[in-house]
């Protein structure tokens, strides 16, 4: 069984990561931030995916992607959106060498409670890297749209996040809720899709790793650690 998907089966969410190489920054002022936005709204118009929830980070991007049938595939969004972006970071900085690091790293996420804990993972993001204590207060992600009703003109709003109530100021204050529970009860869900490659239930993951042979979860190079089979 391989370890990861080499190629993302259509019909998936997916929880893409993708960093500067060597961890080197990818956005140095605001016009980069503005900018690489830009691009994600050329490229849903392009191939017409849906974009749950973002964050972006000094040195990294977490986006939250479902391609749509008739659309391009997560690579082809990807590649698109990561190859532009570098043309415009090369040519505004005179930026020589590789940029992104390796390949982007993408998770297969349930569209269930699960797609919802994720986008509240990519959303605390600025939270574990203690630029902000509340997310409401960094700018370059989807969070204030989901909590807040701020307009975002690159975020589609997903049927878990509808479920949480009819009424859209009760559902903003449902979403809040969960996130502060989240930030407080599972310490900002640090370490949640660290080696994950499918995150759902136990479930989905049986059925995905066996329907498409890969792992679950991609287990750590070199021998096990005598303590590896303890519950903690």
């Amino acid at each position: 069984m391989s370890r990861t998907a080499r190629t993302a089966p259509a019909g998936y969410v997916y929880h893409v990561l993708t960093r500067g190489n060597n961890r080197q920054d990818v956005f140095r002022d605001e016009k980069d931030y503005e900018y690489y936005i830009a691009i994600l709204e050329r490229y849903k118009e392009r191939y017409g995916f849906r974009l749950y929830h973002y964050a972006l980070m000094r040195n990294h991007v977490h986006l939250v992607i479902e391609p749509v049938e008739g659309g391009g595939s997560l690579a082809e969004i990807m590649k698109g959106i990561s190859l532009s972006y570098v043309q415009y970071f090369k040519n505004k900085y005179r930026h020589s060498g590789h940029f992104w690091q390796d390949r982007y790293k993408s998770i297969i996420v349930s569209k269930d409670d699960y797609l919802l804990a994720c986008g509240s993972y990519v959303e605390l993001n600025p939270v574990r890297a203690k630029i902000v204590e509340d997310p409401k207060d960094y700018r370059w992600s989807s969070y204030k749209f989901y909590a807040y009703g701020s307009r975002n003109s690159i975020v589609d709003e997903h049927p878990i996040y509808q479920g949480l109530s009819e009424d859209d100021a009760e559902r903003r204050k449902k979403y809040r809720e969960f996130v502060k529970g989240m930030l407080k009860e599972k310490k900002a869900m640090k370490g949640e899709m660290d080696r994950r490659m499918i995150y759902g239930s136990g479930e989905f993951i049986k059925r995905l790793t066996k329907k498409y042979e890969v792992e679950g979860v991609i287990k750590p190079k070199g021998r096990p650690r005598k303590d590896a089979g303890q519950i903690k």
